[in-house]
């Protein structure tokens, strides 16, 4: 029988919450005819427009394929505009997807601090966000190497 090590545990438990968080928040978010997924990218995209393709990709957790489809659907809804200078692709919200993010922010933010709330005391939650965050400090030393 294999043993498992506690940091390959944490990894288990650190994926599976992702991934039922995201599920979570896929049907939160359903009412306003949108995936999570596009929440994040409209919200990447609100925070820090214009902003290119691949300073786009740099801030979600969707494959470089799965960009180019996800930002070719919310333009053709009208949520965003792609501007062509030279070789970059700029990225912004329309008035539309402005509206858009709007509206769902403050629902999407009350569900996911709940998610915590819920489990979680304010200590508990500003230490797992302290370990969370070195840990993906150090995961992204290491790609950047």
């Amino acid at each position: 029988m294999r043993k498992n090590t506690l940091a390959s545990l944490i990894w288990v438990r650190m994926t599976r919450f992702t991934h039922q968080s995201a599920l979570l928040s896929n049907d939160n978010v359903k009412k306003y005819d949108i995936t999570a997924a596009q929440f994040d990218v409209l919200n990447q995209i609100g925070t820090y427009q214009p902003l290119s393709q691949s300073e786009l990709a740099d801030k979600i957790t969707i494959s470089a394929g799965g960009i180019s489809r996800m930002l070719g659907r919310l333009e053709r809804e009208g949520y965003i505009k792609r501007n062509v200078e030279w070789k970059t692709k700029w990225i912004s919200l329309t008035e539309k997807g402005q509206e858009k993010l709007e509206e769902v922010f403050e629902h999407q933010l009350d569900f996911q601090t709940s998610l915590m709330d819920e489990c979680l005391t304010k200590a508990e939650q500003k230490e797992l966000y302290a370990l969370v965050t070195k840990v993906q400090k150090h995961t992204e030393k290491k790609l950047n190497t």
